[in-house]
């Protein structure tokens, strides 16, 4: 009718929603992010408040168990920023106060650094002095500018009071959610499958998150203790910056030993040898003992998967990206491992009807 192939139309209308839905994902990417955060962190903590729910005499709701957790949280938190905050903000404060002092035009001492890397230590400084003695004015008109995004910068602690907020609701009604959009089905066998998908994909992300602390933890303790031991300059500072970054594959533990031998070399540690070889170690036996123990549940992807992946998603997401990189690779390969095996069910169904019906 009037010309119009109803295919052809069916198929453009088909390509301009979809077109419509990717534009509205990238618009709201943020906000997705935001909500991933926090579905993650409440897969974090779903089974200490299923253990203290089974705990609890009451039934019928998880609010009591949610508000111990909280309760716990909100005091495990003051408790370590009590106790460690304070000399993390103290070595901060000293680490850029000294590198402030050192790239200062005027400032003319060396770096104190071992002797074996004084010459090439020397020529880094003086290349950095003679850039800020020429940019000089510039840094100093623009410090308003950093000062400004700054504290746009710290706006986002929002998201730190938010991220929570978004698990608890995630925690209580997680699973009224999950009984909703799975009694939305007809088929039984379709529910069936769901509900299989879903428990994978809980099975998963749990685990997931589990490995993440615990890596971040082991080498935040590891690094501050031995760090301690060895009198590495601003232990403290390093060991916790260590920990988040933990949670970025492949680059999250490059950066942070790259930091680590460069505020080592320059507070002016003289046994840098000993700590390129300590870090060496411990990171062949995180990467090779222990993540790939603690990642064992559901995150078998090739390594070389995993090493496209992260620098993928850091470049089309940045950080974003790279962190999300793993748990979405991990997903993909659980439902398409779980759409085969209902594809091949649903032929021995098929086949098993037909020969009744002969």
């Amino acid at each position: 009718m009037l010309g119009i192939d109803l295919r052809a139309a069916r198929a453009t209308w088909t390509v301009i929603l979809v077109a419509l839905l990717c534009l509205t994902i990238y618009s709201i990417r943020r906000t997705l992010f935001l909500f991933i955060v926090a579905l993650l962190f409440a897969y974090l903590l779903l089974p200490i408040v299923d253990f203290i729910d089974r705990v609890l005499p009451m039934r019928g709701s998880r609010t009591p168990a949610l508000a111990i957790v909280y309760v716990l949280l909100v005091a495990g938190l003051i408790f370590t920023g009590i106790e460690i905050g304070t000399q993390v903000t103290d070595q901060a404060k000293t680490l850029a106060q000294k590198v402030s002092d050192y790239l200062k035009p005027e400032q003319v001492q060396n770096l104190p650094l071992p002797q074996a890397f004084k010459p090439m230590g020397d020529r880094i400084l003086s290349v950095l002095r003679a850039e800020v003695q020429q940019h000089y004015q510039q840094i100093l008109e623009t410090l308003p500018q950093t000062a400004l995004k700054a504290v746009g910068a710290a706006a986002n602690v929002v998201f730190i009071v938010v991220v929570p907020i978004l698990s608890f609701f995630f925690l209580k009604d997680g699973r009224a959610l999950q009984r909703y959009v799975v009694g939305q089905v007809e088929d039984a066998l379709d529910r069936s499958i769901l509900r299989e998908i879903a428990a994978d994909l809980n099975l998963l992300l749990a685990g997931y998150m589990r490995a993440l602390v615990l890596l971040g933890l082991s080498a935040s303790v590891t690094y501050g203790v031995f760090f301690s031991i060895l009198g590495v300059p601003y232990a403290i500072l390093l060991a916790v910056i260590a920990f988040p970054l933990e949670f970025i594959p492949m680059i999250g533990p490059l950066v942070s030993t790259g930091t680590i031998l460069l505020v080592a070399a320059f507070g002016g540690f003289h046994h840098m040898l000993v700590l390129m070889a300590f870090l060496a170690v411990y990171r062949i036996i995180q990467d090779y003992v222990i993540s790939p123990h603690l990642m064992s549940t559901g995150m078998e992807l090739h390594p070389l998967l995993v090493i496209f992946g992260v620098f993928a998603g850091e470049q089309m997401a940045g950080v974003p990206g790279a962190f999300l990189s793993v748990p979405v690779m991990a997903v993909l390969r659980m439902l398409y491992q779980r759409l085969e095996r209902v594809r091949f069910r649903k032929e021995i169904v098929s086949e098993e009807a037909g020969q009744v019906a002969k």
